[in-house]
């Protein structure tokens, strides 16, 4: 218990201090006019107050996320621990916000957008259709697991293909409405239970007080066949680094009133989901032991709060289970019908306008869907894909972030270390993964650390060409 306190320490100290110091680094401006005021629409563009925006993020971009993958990820014990923290306040607290304020910087612009914007046209096209696999991914992801448990908890008087359908629905009605009608009155509600259920499973851990993993006993060796690197950093996604966060970022962009709320709603969301995480991972290892179930992740949520927290604690869990993922996948529908937007060059002000970007994704997503679900392993291998396909978004974040504070004449060192990290870890990843290259370890690494460094040399030759002045600012 002495590491996890000690982790969440870190993690509300995290917020207070090097959240501030990225806000300075930044240069938020509370007087600089943003795109709430200057191109409010009505139906994207609508001002909002902080804490609002702030529990739309975390709902946003927490759905099962942080609970799934911290659940997965607790098998690696005290590593799990050490990687949360460390990732949310180093890299995902720092791809979250800076994300969002260089989207609301450039009129709320969509993540494909930004990313074109400063690597490049072709970078952007390449980036635009993986960005949008990633949304599909993300929305089947997260409907599969709550239709399972809704037809689970009607005794299969409906069917898993019926709820489905009806999760669909509920995302078509919902990204054609103005963000501030459903999505702006209800995810506040679930974000505050899905907060309220994680607190009552901490504070429920500090009193049982568990063996939990300490830190001075070492990481053990037990891991040779699924290693802590990188295997773990991917496991663990939403919880310390999450590129789906970044497609995210520009809905709550285009809400700011000023560029000061932005810590609170970025930076703090994504401290908020760390906690979460840690909590969740906790609390895993103290139900089940190191060594972890075999039961689904939502089963394990629903066993571990209503043991732990009584009926309401199985109330919250449904909340948790059902809403939060049914709020990812219609956030990830709704970024989806702006990229396509964006790209075409689209206005969105219309209903007709609206339809005929989502009809498709929605059709696209719905094949995608019930293809994967002929198959009795269709999640764990979506999941597997999504989280690599998750964790290669960021990537690409951090590299436009990169060169965009290079432009800028700023210290690289805060977004170039986290993109250089990530970067090893996502090519060593599908190189040495089952369902990837599956090549030795030693060549994995050794290919994914060539990789790391090509890139890195690709990125200082374009440096030093910038500040030759052979390349022009933008």
């Amino acid at each position: 218990m002495v590491t996890f306190a000690i982790a969440l320490v870190v993690l509300i100290l995290g917020y207070v201090f090097y959240g501030k110091f990225i806000e300075r680094f930044f240069g938020a401006d509370e007087n600089r006019p943003v795109p709430s005021q200057t191109m409010a629409d009505g139906v994207d563009y609508i001002a909002m107050p902080a804490w609002k925006a702030y529990m739309i993020q975390f709902l946003n971009i927490a759905g099962l996320g942080p609970i799934f993958g911290a659940i997965m990820g607790a098998k690696y014990g005290t590593a799990s621990y050490l990687w949360i923290v460390l990732g949310t306040i180093f890299a995902g607290s720092v791809h979250d916000y800076l994300s969002g304020m260089v989207s609301l910087r450039h009129g709320g612009e969509s993540l494909p957008e930004l990313v074109g914007r400063y690597l490049g046209d072709n970078i952007k096209k390449v980036f635009t259709i993986f960005t949008m696999l990633l949304l599909i991914l993300v929305t089947a992801v997260f409907v599969s697991q709550p239709a399972d448990l809704l037809d689970s908890l009607t005794g299969g008087s409906i069917g898993v293909i019926w709820w489905i359908v009806i999760i669909f629905a509920y995302y078509f009605i919902a990204t054609l409405f103005p963000i501030d009608k459903i999505i702006g009155k209800l995810y506040p509600i679930f974000g505050a239970a899905l907060l309220f259920m994680a607190f009552g499973i901490m504070i429920s851990l500090f009193i049982r007080h568990p063996q939990l993993p300490e830190m001075w006993n070492g990481f053990g060796t037990k891991y040779e066949s699924n290693p802590i690197f990188p295997m773990m950093f991917v496991s663990i996604a939403c919880g310390a680094i999450s590129g789906f966060h970044a497609t995210q970022s520009p809905l709550m962009a285009r809400c700011l009133t000023d560029e000061k709320k932005g810590r609170t709603v970025f930076y703090g969301a994504m401290i908020s989901e760390g906690i979460v995480a840690l909590v969740w991972a906790a609390a895993a290892t103290a139900y089940f032991g190191e060594n972890g179930a075999d039961a689904s992740a939502a089963q394990i949520v629903m066993e571990i709060s209503k043991t732990w927290l009584g009926k309401l604690g199985g109330v919250l869990a449904v909340l948790g289970v059902v809403a939060a993922p049914v709020s990812t996948g219609d956030t990830a529908l709704r970024s989806a019908r702006l990229i396509v937007a964006d790209f075409f060059n689209m206005k969105q002000k219309t209903v007709r306008s609206r339809l005929v970007v989502s009809i498709p994704i929605v059709i696209v997503t719905l094949i995608f869907l019930f293809y994967s679900l002929r198959d009795k392993e269709g999640f764990n291998v979506i999941w597997r894909y999504f989280a690599w396909s998750n964790q290669t978004l960021s990537v690409f974040t951090l590299w436009a972030l990169t060169v965009y504070f290079e432009r800028r004449g700023k210290n690289l060192l805060v977004t170039m270390i986290p993109a250089l990290f990530m970067t090893f870890v996502t090519s060593v990843y599908i190189l040495l993964a089952k369902e990837g290259l599956e090549l030795p370890p030693v060549l994995a690494y050794s290919l994914g650390g060539a990789f790391t460094v090509f890139i890195w040399m690709v990125f200082m030759q374009w440096r030093y060409h910038f500040r030759k002045g052979d390349l022009k600012a933008r």
